[in-house]
C-alpha cells in the first residue's frame, strides 16, 4: 500500500486543485494524511469537506498547535505514518496523472535489484510553473542545474538533491525516520541524507509533478546558469554562507543520530566536514578537496570557496555578514 502525505497551512488557494489531482491518479491504491498545522484560513475546512465524501481514502488530522514551518509538520507525519511505500506532497502543486504509477515503478525496480530491506528513495523531475499553472521551465533538473545521477554521500551532504514533493520512498528508509532531529534544514535534505549515507537513491528524469513558483517565493527553482543568478550569488555570499553553515551542523546532528550505523568512510567524511568552521581557511579548503564535497554548478562552487577562504575564528556566515 502507499501512503501520501500532505502537509497544510493556509493552502485554501490550491489545495482542492492538488486533492483533485491525486483523486484522478492512473494508480488509486493509495490512502492520503493530511495533517492541517492549524491554518488561519479556510484550509482544513476544505481538507475535511474532502475526507467527508472519501472516508476511506482520505484522512485528516490539525495539529494541537503550529509545528513552527512546513519541516517539522512534515517530519511529524514522517514519523507517524509508516507503509510499503510513502510519498510526499506539498499543498500547492499539481500531480500528473501518472505520478505514483511512474514512481511506484522505479522504486518496485529497484527494490528488485538491491532487495526491499534495502532504504530507497526515488524522485523525479518537476515542470515549473507560475500560479496559474503557465509552463516556466519544462525541467527543473535542468533550470536549476542538477544530475539527479549523483547520489553519493559526499555531494549530499553539501546540497539537497531532492524536491520533497516528488519523492517515494520505501518502508526499510521510513523505519529510519524516527524522530525529531536536534537540527534539519529540511525534511527531504534529511531524507535524502539518509538514504545516501545507508540506502540507495534513484530518479525518474521525466516530470511528474506541475510545481508551482510563486513570486514570493524566495527558496524555490531558479535558472542557475543565467548571467543574473551568478552574479547574484557571488554579490550576495551571505545567504550562501548561512545555507552552508547549517549544511555543517546537519552533517553533525546526522552523524550522532546514525554513528551507530554509518560505515567507517561514511562516518569519517560527516565528521571531517562538521568540522570545516572550527579550522583555518586553507583547512577548510583541504578538507572539502579531500572528501570532494564541492557543491554541484559554476556559482555554487565558486560561492562556496570564496565563503572557504574567509578569515577564521567565528562561524563562517557570521564572518561574512560582518566583511559584507
Amino acid at each position: 500500500m502507499v501512503s501520501v502525505l500532505l502537509a497544510t497551512f493556509n493552502g485554501e488557494k490550491y489545495i482542492s486543485a492538488q486533492i483533485e489531482s491525486l483523486l484522478s491518479q492512473s494508480f488509486q491504491g493509495f490512502k492520503l494524511y493530511i495533517c492541517d498545522d492549524r491554518s488561519t484560513d479556510g484550509t482544513f475546512s476544505v481538507i475535511s469537506d474532502f475526507a467527508v465524501k472519501y472516508p476511506e481514502k482520505i484522512f485528516v488530522s490539525q495539529n494541537e498547535e503550529n509545528a513552527g514551518g512546513a519541516k517539522y509538520n512534515f517530519l511529524k507525519m514522517m514519523i507517524d505514518f509508516k507503509d510499503d511505500y510513502v510519498m510526499l506532497c506539498d499543498q500547492d502543486d499539481v500531480w500528473l496523472s501518472d505520478k505514483i504509477e511512474k514512481s511506484l515503478n522505479k522504486i518496485k525496480e529497484m527494490e528488485e535489484e538491491f532487495g526491499s530491506s534495502i532504504p530507497i528513495l526515488v524522485h523525479t523531475d518537476l515542470t515549473v510553473v507560475n500560479d496559474e499553472l503557465n509552463v516556466i521551465s519544462s525541467s527543473y533538473e535542468k533550470m536549476s542545474n542538477k544530475d539527479f545521477d549523483i547520489t553519493s554521500l559526499n555531494f549530499a551532504v553539501t546540497m539537497n538533491n531532492v524536491a520533497g514533493c516528488t519523492a517515494i520512498y520505501n518502508r526499510a528508509l521510513a523505519d529510519l525516520i524516527r524522530g525529531v532531529p536536534d537540527f534539519i534544514v529540511m525534511h527531504d535534505w534529511w531524507l535524502s541524507l539518509t538514504a545516501a549515507a545507508l540506502g540507495k537513491i534513484g530518479a525518474v528524469h521525466e516530470p511528474t509533478v506541475l510545481y508551482r513558483q510563486h513570486k514570493d517565493n524566495d527558496s524555490g527553482a531558479k535558472r542557475v546558469l543565467s548571467i543574473k543568478y551568478i552574479y547574484y550569488v557571488l554579490t550576495h555570499l551571505n545567504r550562501m554562507a548561512a545555507m552552508i553553515d547549517d549544511s555543517y551542523k546537519q552533517a553533525g546532528v546526522f552523524f550522532e543520530s546514525f554513528k551507530d550505523r554509518l560505515s567507517e568512510d561514511s562516518s569519517e567524511l560527516l565528521c571531517a566536514y562538521a568540522s570545516i568552521p572550527g579550522l583555518s581557511r586553507w583547512k577548510r579548503l583541504r578538507v572539502v578537496r579531500k572528501y570532494r564535497t564541492f557543491m554541484f554548478g559554476f556559482a555554487r562552487k565558486a560561492a562556496q570557496v570564496l565563503i572557504l577562504l574567509v578569515h577564521k575564528g567565528q562561524g563562517i556566515a557570521e564572518q561574512v555578514r560582518n566583511d559584507g
